[in-house]
């Protein structure tokens, strides 16, 4: 079946029809551009994750007013910005996170920092952001059912303490930050060994991923992430001597030093921010 897609204008996105799931699929590929879901059930709808800022978050409020119905949750896969800025859109939304997320959250968000590291988006990320953001509600320490149709369950990789959202009935995964299509993951917060590790157990839970970044995929593409950040690994810690693969092609290779300096890093049991992760976010 070929997903029915509904535009929302140009800067909004579009949302895709996977059979009564949807995703909200942003067709900027750049790593300050997310993308969102949504499940709906019979008491209301579940959002996964809130994009980057709240005008973001408004063309999802916009294009699921169609459906009539009040969103109950939102399930947000990590605390990074592109993930949560929105979220006090979602004003009377339960938030589900990790316990990880839910610290985060709790504190202040570094702007300047952000726009460091989301260039393309610096103009957008203006300071009532902060302000306008949730708290979770909800922490999510093991896989559980947060409605009728899907699970939350932590995984680690981007963070220690990620979510992914599953809709088992129809073998569908919203990824959220521990999927990354096209676009370079970033895993100087994370563990690129562990984040490897971790999409082998998610290959398990699904055919159709849709990724916190880049276009709706499946197995392939998954596999193809897992084999970047495992070269990362490999690299040990010389970006010259990361391998070539798929990812040649995709936007955002930058990370690519900061992925293999973590790696290398974590692999002498050293947890503290790198000097390359830290420059790129201008704090030194």
């Amino acid at each position: 079946m070929r997903p029915r897609q509904y535009r929302y204008g140009a800067d909004m996105g579009e949302m895709v029809d996977l059979g009564g799931v949807y995703g909200f699929i942003r067709g900027d590929r750049e790593p300050g551009t997310t993308n969102s879901g949504i499940i709906i059930d019979d008491d209301g709808l579940t959002v996964v994750d809130a994009q980057t800022t709240p005008a973001d978050a408004a063309g999802i409020a916009a294009a699921i007013e169609t459906f009539g119905l009040p969103v109950r949750r939102l399930v947000v896969t990590s605390s990074h910005l592109p993930f949560v800025g929105g979220s006090g859109v979602f004003s009377l939304a339960a938030v589900y996170g990790t316990p990880q997320i839910s610290d985060h959250l709790d504190q202040p968000a570094n702007l300047e920092s952000c726009r460091a590291l989301y260039p393309t988006r610096a103009g957008d990320l203006f300071d009532d952001i902060e302000p306008a953001g949730r708290q979770v509600t909800h922490t999510v320490t093991e896989g559980a059912w947060v409605s009728p149709s899907c699970v939350a369950a932590p995984l680690s990789g981007e963070l220690d303490e990620n979510l992914v959202v599953q809709v088992p009935d129809a073998r569908i995964v919203f990824g959220g930050a521990m999927c990354s299509f096209g676009v370079t993951p970033m895993a100087g917060f994370g563990d690129p060994a562990t984040w490897a590790a971790s999409l082998e157990t998610l290959l398990t839970w699904g055919d159709i991923f849709v990724p916190g970044h880049g276009p709706i995929g499946g197995s392939e593409e998954v596999v193809a992430q897992q084999a970047y950040l495992q070269a990362c690994v490999d690299a040990q810690g010389d970006p010259g001597a990361l391998a070539n693969g798929p990812w040649s092609g995709w936007t955002a290779r930058h990370f690519d030093e900061i992925n293999i300096e973590r790696a290398a890093a974590l692999a002498i049991n050293d947890r503290s921010p790198q000097p390359k992760l830290l420059r790129l976010l201008g704090l030194s």
